[in-house]
Formats: C-alpha cells, structure tokens, sequence
C-alpha cells in the first residue's frame, strides 16, 4: 500500500503553516481512496489511525500519534467520510495535526512567538475612523476581548485609529506569551486561529472560552463582513471564505477535544 500522506505532498516536507497546508493538498491531483476502514488504536505515546489496520503517517513518515483518543476517532471519521477520492479540503483536522507533528513540534518557540508577532499588531487593536456603524460594530466585538485580558490578566494593549501604527508594551506582549499552549497540538490551533482570524487575541479568547467560534469568526471578519454588506462579494471570495471557515472549526475543535 502506498502511504498516501507523502503521495499528497509529492515528497515534499510538510508545510508548517496551516494555510499553506491546505493550499498544498488543494493544488494537487486527488488519489483514490484505497482503504476500507479507518479506526483509531492505541500507540506509544497515545493514540494512532489504522487504515486497514496500518498506522497513518504523516507526510513527514512520522507515525500519526495524539495524546487524546477523541482526537483520534475525529481524524479516523475524517478519512471514513472521504468517498471515492481523498479530499485534503475536507480533511481540516487531519491536515492540522500533521503540521502539529511535523512542523510546530520540531521548533515550538518559533512557532509562539509568530504568535506573539501577531499580537503586537493584533487586529482587535487597529479600529476605523468611520463611518461610525463600522466603528461601533468594531467596539461590539472586540471591546469584550481587551476588557478580558485587562481584567483577567493585567494586559493592557494600545489602541490606534486607522492605520497609525502603535508599539505595544513589552510587558503586554509578555503576559500574553504565558497564555499561549507551549504543547505541538495546542499551539498548531492557536497559530492557525490566529492567522485565520488576523488577531492572537482572539484565538486566546477562543481558547479560554470567553468567546465561542462563531463570536470568533464574526469578530475576526469585522471589516470583511462590512465590505462584503456594502460592495458584495464574488463566487471565488465566497469559496475562500468557505475553506477559511472550515480551518478555523477544526482548530476550535482541536482545542475543544
């Protein structure tokens, strides 16, 4: 049997950005499905994938190990819902924890600081000048989030008005490092939520069950979802769009399992 994960990646190494994995699977020609079953297994260290009662690698050829046996049945449910090819599109969760596994595990503090990055130009603090629907929608959604991290952890970000750019506090940035999971599986949801949604503070939002992943997506899509209202949206935005969704629900469902 082939291993079907290198088959999709063409022998390259896997992508260690989540977007970029899924614009990977989706440039490529679909394979066939092969197997008969998916099921999870126990393994060292956690838990597995059999097809057919073979270990799921990833693209890397690590053996596809989680800690959590729900996470297992969720990947294992994925590959049972692919019908006569292998969608990559439709495997957001899979295709995640083998960023996990394959990229995020090999240098976990470069990924946290990308985060960290982010969030020292986090969407949430950069708010339009008008008109002033868009300005109170904006203080709808993202007001609650700062007064959260205000309140709940000292963390004080600057706020700026149109595109002026503000340094934030090191100490802000810092308080913030210490919220975001250092383990592989964790962080991988956090850096794909955060590039998602444009806003670290969001995904740590998300992460602590302040907010949900609908309050989330709405929050990060502020300004698009403005734009979209007053000038429309075409076909190939909308499909985008679509796919940007699906990658966020399986991070939110990652942290959630």
């Amino acid at each position: 049997m082939r291993d079907l994960l290198t088959d999709l990646e063409q022998g390259e190494p896997a992508p260690t950005n989540p977007l970029d994995a899924a614009r990977a699977g989706q440039r490529r020609a679909l394979p066939k499905r092969f197997y008969k079953q998916a099921e999870p297994l126990e393994a060292e260290g956690g838990f597995g994938v059999a097809l057919d009662g073979r270990p799921l690698r990833t693209p890397a050829r690590k053996l596809f190990v989680v800690p959590v046996r729900a996470v297992a049945e969720a990947v294992a449910q994925e590959w049972r819902d692919q019908v006569e090819d292998i969608d990559p599109s439709r495997m957001s969760l899979t295709r995640l924890l083998n960023v996990a596994i394959d990229g995020v595990a090999a240098d976990p503090s470069a990924s946290l600081e990308e985060v960290v990055r982010y969030a020292g130009t986090d969407l949430v603090c950069y708010r339009a000048e008008g008109p002033e629907r868009l300005v109170a929608r904006q203080a709808q959604h993202w007001d609650p989030v700062l007064d959260w991290l205000r309140d709940a952890h000292a963390i004080r970000l600057i706020l700026s008005a149109g595109i002026r750019h503000v340094t934030q506090p090191q100490a802000a940035l810092d308080r913030l490092r210490d919220l975001i999971p250092k383990d592989e599986f964790r962080l991988a949801a956090i850096v794909s939520l955060t590039a998602l949604l444009g806003s670290a503070t969001l995904a740590l939002a998300l992460q602590s069950g302040r907010i949900t992943p609908d309050e989330a997506w709405a929050a990060g899509h502020v300004d698009e979802d403005w734009n979209r209202e007053q000038w429309g949206e075409d076909e190939s935005a909308a499909a985008r769009r679509a796919a940007r969704k699906l990658e966020m629900e399986a991070a939110a469902r990652l942290l959630a399992l």
